[in-house]
């Protein structure tokens, strides 16, 4: 359970229907295999003690005694196992019948959470339950609390808190998981006994789907399956595991029954943290929500779910297309509401033969189409200095040509050389002054064609650059609308590389791939003997595709250092070694901290996804803090 993550499994076993001691040797053993998989929370169907298509059998006495024993003997000859299960009995409480989840832990019977909500088969037998929590005697038992409103919490593992909901509490109009959430629960189990119908195991992804993100919760779904009654229909044991909009682990419909995963209750609580609704939301007490307590052994879980290596691309090509096609809209929706607002019809960007100006200059085109505009008002300025290779040279000229923008050429080589003079700076001494005083020069440059044009100048940094501060301050860090301070370096890729699959030009497509196939550089120091490309980004600050992955998790979930390490092991462990992997972390530990100063004063630029810098409500950070408790951590 280290690092927030806990395994849960959602279990069918296979029922006998009213043969009650058949199913409770299913359920133990179904429980068993389940633990010794290292699931620590195991959720079991609705009314699975009994069969949940027993019908008027549940008027019987014989049935509803052996249902209430059997629990008890569950609770013992599960005691053992380092896990709290869930499971689905018929109970008398009152002189009423009630469809409830039993919540069961070392031996003991921790609750009971009847159903709130009947469907018109179930209202023949049972009675429908109210919210607020009474302690009654079951199963030999005493003072166990009964209702729906009650939470089950791991005194071991803060931020383990369970809750439970059956049937078509899932689809009421007022759900009680809603309730649950607010007072805290952090995983919800949810019960079921549907049959499969056409169109079922879609309704259950999406439902699953859906109730995890708009809960912020995870949501274990059990449903019954092989062993029920197939009268008038047959049950699947489709299951479910979900975390906050993502399903984790599924059970193929009529397949085995189960699915596990680990779901991560600090990522829970982090994106809790970040809501106006979980914030304002009331303590259990407040709630009128007991919390009856378990407790798990601690230890390292093992991660079975998919760490995704690449967090901001999509692995699915057609939705990863959808989404390019998407972020391009918005990037050119941005700066054409810019140029109409500021009544420009020239557009001024540095055009060098690489990937971030290369996609400025897509975004750009695409804004003066949509507002009707010539393409030739697009003034893509290349300016070629010290490092510049004939490979990026005649990739811009060939780009902004076969474009239809206008293609300028100014060459910076003798006013930096002038600028070391005026500042008395040795041009053979390749060092930040060297490389910078280029970077603003090409600067000044666009502005003052700017100025004279009238137009705006565009800006081609990366967010990728952007939150490592690989950007020359007042160099080409600035701008007058920056279109991809929001898009991460592992995704301007992908959206150049859509863009030269759809755009239907040899030319264009041509150029977009070599493009595509150059090392990423700045080009500020000499080109190496051959003429190729000597300075390498990824050389000297570190891999974009871990980078990116570090700025996801600790940006985006607020995770700490020691679990990013774990996470990127996990997800590029076949790529980079741990010393690797964590080397580059503290560059960027270092580099985040440090290169704040920059992030506060960004130029204006559309938000895409869920990580932004921007100062203006992206990315709150004061720029003079400090990096150590972070890096400590690692140590």
């Amino acid at each position: 359970m280290k690092d927030g993550f806990v395994s849960v499994a959602a279990v069918s076993p296979e029922v006998r229907v009213a043969d009650v001691d058949a199913n409770i040797a299913a359920i133990i053993d179904a429980a068993t295999h389940a633990a010794e998989a290292g699931a620590k929370l195991v959720v079991m169907p609705e009314l699975a003690i009994s069969g949940a298509t027993c019908g008027d059998l549940f008027y019987q006495e014989e049935l509803l005694d052996a249902c209430e024993s059997g629990l008890a003997r569950i609770a013992v000859e599960t005691g053992e196992l380092d896990a709290v299960l869930v499971l689905g009995t018929p109970a008398r409480v009152n002189g009423k019948l009630y469809d409830c989840a039993a919540v069961v832990s070392s031996g003991r019977i921790l609750g009971l959470v009847p159903r709130r909500v009947l469907s018109s088969e179930l209202a023949r037998q049972f009675s429908a339950a109210g919210s607020e929590a009474v302690l009654v005697d079951f199963a030999g038992s005493h003072d166990i609390p009964f209702g729906s409103n009650q939470l089950f919490a791991c005194d071991t593992m803060p931020g383990l808190v369970l809750a439970a909901e059956l049937g078509d509490d899932l689809v009421a109009p007022r759900q009680p998981s809603t309730h649950h959430a607010l007072a805290g629960a952090t995983v919800i189990c949810h019960l079921a006994a549907t049959p499969e119908l056409v169109g079922s195991p879609e309704l259950r992804r999406s439902l699953a789907t859906f109730q995890s993100r708009r809960l912020v919760c995870a949501y274990v779904m059990a449903n019954a399956g092989a062993g029920e009654s197939t009268t008038d229909a047959a049950y699947g044991a489709h299951n479910i595991v979900a975390e906050c909009g993502r399903i984790l682990a599924e059970s193929a419909p009529f397949g085995d029954g189960v699915a596990q995963s680990e779901a991560d209750v600090q990522l829970i609580a982090n994106e809790r943290r970040r809501s106006q609704d979980f914030r304002g939301a009331p303590s259990p007490d407040a709630a009128g929500y007991p919390v009856s307590y378990f407790a798990l052994e601690q230890g390292v879980t093992r991660l079975t779910r998919r760490i995704e290596p690449n967090p901001f691309v999509p692995a699915d090509d057609e939705e990863r297309e959808s989404r390019c096609e998407h972020i391009l809209s918005i990037q050119a929706t941005g700066l054409a509401k810019r140029l109409s607002h500021v009544g420009s019809q020239r557009a001024v960007l540095g055009i060098s033969g690489g990937l971030d100006s290369t996609l400025a200059l897509l975004v750009t085109c695409r804004a003066f189409d949509a507002l009707g505009l010539s393409r030739d008002g697009i003034l893509a300025i290349t300016m070629p200095g010290f490092g510049t290779t004939g490979r990026t040279y005649d990739n811009a000229c060939r780009l902004t040509e076969a474009l239809g923008a206008t293609l300028l050429e100014i060459d910076i080589q003798a006013s930096v050389r002038q600028h070391f003079a005026d500042i008395g700076h040795d041009e053979a001494e390749h060092d930040a002054t060297y490389e910078n005083s280029q970077a603003r020069e090409r600067t000044q440059i666009l502005m003052d064609v700017a100025n004279a044009e009238g137009g705006l100048v565009v800006g081609t940094g990366d967010l990728s650059e952007l939150v490592l501060g690989w950007a020359t301050y007042n160099g080409d860090h600035m701008s007058m609308y920056g279109v991809n301070g929001a898009i991460p370096k592992t995704l301007v890729r992908h959206l150049v590389r859509h863009v030269a699959n759809t755009c239907g030009d040899v030319v264009v497509e041509r150029t977009l791939l070599d493009v595509l196939d150059t090392p990423v550089s700045p080009e500020l120091l000499p080109a190496s003997a051959d003429g190729t490309i000597s300075q390498r980004t990824e050389d000297l600050v570190g891999p974009y595709e871990l980078h990116d992955f570090f700025i996801y998790q600790v940006l985006r979930h607020g995770f700490g250092p020691a679990k990013v390490l774990r996470l990127a092991r996990e997800a590029w462990g076949a790529t980079y070694d741990d010393d690797t992997i964590e080397k580059w972390l503290r560059v960027f530990l270092r580099r985040l901290f440090s290169q704040q100063f920059k992030r506060s004063c960004l130029p204006d630029g559309p938000a895409v996804g869920s990580v932004g810098i921007s100062p203006r409500g992206g990315l709150a950070m004061p720029s003079d803090a400090l990096a150590a408790t972070w890096l400590a951590s690692l140590d």
